[in-house]
């Protein structure tokens, strides 16, 4: 059976008044589908026990992209350069990824959705690479969507490198990223300034975040197509 994958849902009410609005990319959607699971939009949940039960019909997690974490939940303020922030989204996808890393459920991270996994288990992020990282190389790219603009390094023995080898291009669109890796995951792609670009947990059945956006590429002649198969795999295991 085609497992169904839950997605999390960026939000317009916070930053334009009048336009209460749910939404993700489509390219989430036709991503999961490719790889043979089923998308589903998720709500905004309101605690663990919420989250739990959103979860119950599901089997698997997606993380999606959109704005900055709340530094207050990893213990920092604001840096000047901090983006907006979503309170009420922060809340539900921590509560998703709590439930679903304790079920060990098929979770995957793209873009904020790697450093909601880093905030919620304990990680820190950089809140703005540009100002912060020494020697950064531009991580917001002035390019299509689908351009690989920079290399990352896979580091062997992780179930990145498995999936993908030992260097890809990626695509890149962001100004946060994670600084302190929670215990138990580990860092398993950086950036040649050594940013990280993705971690996973290597005790969970599939628990993978990654910084850049692979469900841009997919269909292409150079794609992630694996990274989704992979994780609709995982999730269609765990049914």
């Amino acid at each position: 059976m085609q497992p169904l994958i839950g997605i999390t849902a960026s939000s317009l009410g916070h930053e334009e008044p009048g336009r209460d609005w749910l939404y993700a990319p489509h390219d989430y959607f036709r991503a999961v589908r490719r790889a043979g699971g089923i998308p589903v939009l998720l709500p905004l949940v309101e605690s663990d026990e919420e989250a739990a039960r959103v979860l119950d019909r599901l089997d698997g997690l997606l993380l999606s992209g959109g704005c900055d974490p709340d530094p207050l939940l990893y213990g920092e303020l604001p840096h000047p350069a901090l983006g907006a922030v979503d309170p009420a989204r922060d809340t539900a996808e921590l509560a998703y990824a709590r439930v679903a890393l304790a079920r060990d459920m098929a979770t995957l991270g793209i873009c904020r959705g790697l450093q909601v996994l880093a905030v919620a288990f304990g990680g820190a992020l950089w809140q703005d690479v540009p100002s912060q990282v020494p020697g950064a190389l531009k991580h917001r790219q002035d390019a299509p969507k689908d351009h690989p603009s920079h290399p990352v390094t896979i580091h062997p023995g992780t179930r990145l490198h498995a999936l993908l080898g030992p260097e890809r291009r990626v695509n890149s669109r962001h100004h946060q990223a994670v600084k302190r890796v929670p215990d138990g995951w580990v860092a398993s792609a950086t950036a040649p300034d050594s940013v990280i670009e993705a971690m996973e947990h290597p005790e969970r059945h599939f628990a993978l975040g990654v910084q850049w956006h692979p469900e841009n590429f997919q269909g292409q002649p150079y794609n992630f197509d694996g990274l989704f198969e992979a994780f609709v795999a995982a999730a269609r295991e765990r049914r």
